[in-house]
């Protein structure tokens, strides 16, 4: 009784509210709803355009061979089956792939994330000669495709010598080729995967901490690294995560450094670039079956196989995502 006498009271002096602005807040109110209305609408149709497709392989995922050519069979199964991931683990070996990738993407997006907050720091918070200079080959490091210098890099770590100390030494140069030794080189000096970016964005975030906390650690007795190390590194907690997401992400899913560099190494993205061949081949020598896999079927492997890869990312990304959008949101750009 008490809450059909509160709701009434509410609608009366909502009506009397109106009448004395002449109508006013009820467009206001009739307004926001349409609004709010448009805005959902908005938002569904977004994640449905983002959710639609790994749905869609997800649902073909769990379909045997006979229900992909089903007339009947628009997007729900008729026959539920697992068979696709056991045929995509085997052909992706995904054990020890999965392994190789996760022990080399980490390694990669650590090291990358050190080497590049020192410099982002650097850029932020210090003068040096020809600053403008160094920035600029930074933004030529995000702007060039690495696709552009990869004959360079190929000769260059094929034919790989220190001021002709290996070749003055051994008679010849080393090559470093299908090791992982190269992308830890380039990581290191900052021209790995997307290297130039993180810098940009890490120093970004430091040009907008206030100049004050630094003096006051100066005058406090810190110096210049351990006010790095106790001042400004764990503030910056936020755009590092972010930037550790992006090249965990990042190097994950690449494919054109892994085959360069890592052709010895099987890794999921490389994997998946010839899970179609391997099921074909699988169908050829062990099945016995003329002409192979049929293409619908070969198309739900390598939907599957993706299926596979990226969903660890998924999973990192549902326990980081409080931290990758309070480091979106924390970092302007600041000129």
């Amino acid at each position: 009784m008490n809450k059909a006498a509160t709701k009434t009271r509410k609608e009366n002096d909502f009506w009397e509210r109106n009448r004395k602005s002449e109508g006013y807040l009820l467009k206001k109110t009739a307004m926001d709803i349409g609004i709010r209305i448009v805005r959902a609408i908005l938002l569904f149709g977004l994640c449905f355009l983002i959710l639609q497709p790994i749905l869609n392989k997800v649902l073909i995922s769990i379909m045997r061979e006979g229900d992909l050519y089903d007339p009947l069979v628009v997007n729900v199964p008729r026959h539920v089956t697992a068979i696709n991931y056991q045929l995509a683990a085997m052909c992706m070996d995904y054990a020890k792939t999965f392994g190789n990738t996760l022990l080399i993407s980490l390694t990669i997006a650590l090291l990358q994330i050190a080497v590049c907050t020192l410099v982002g720091y650097g850029f932020a918070r210090f003068k040096f000669p020809l600053k403008g200079f160094w920035f600029a080959c930074v933004l030529l490091v995000i702007v060039v495709p690495p696709q552009t210098i990869a004959t360079s890099l190929h000769l260059h770590f094929r034919f790989f010598d220190i001021l002709g100390i290996f070749k003055l030494l051994t008679g010849s140069t080393l090559n470093l080729r299908s090791s992982v030794v190269p992308y830890y080189l380039m990581s290191a000096g900052c021209m790995g995967l997307k290297n130039g970016l993180y810098i940009f964005l890490i120093r970004q975030y430091f040009r907008n901490i206030p100049f004050d906390l630094e003096e006051a650690a100066y005058v406090d007795g810190c110096g210049t690294l351990k006010t790095f190390l106790r001042i400004m590194l764990p503030d910056a907690k936020p755009i590092l995560t972010s930037c550790f997401l992006f090249a965990f992400v990042w190097q994950w899913t690449d494919g054109f450094y892994s085959s360069m560099f890592l052709g010895n190494i099987k890794l999921l993205s490389t994997s998946l670039q010839r899970l179609g061949d391997q099921v074909g081949t699988y169908y050829k020598e062990v099945l016995q079956v003329q002409g192979g896999a049929s293409v619908g079927y070969t198309n739900c492997i390598i939907a599957t196989g993706t299926l596979m890869v990226i969903t660890p990312l998924l999973v990192l990304y549902l326990f980081a995502q409080k931290g990758f959008v309070e480091s979106l949101s924390s970092s302007g750009i600041k000129m």
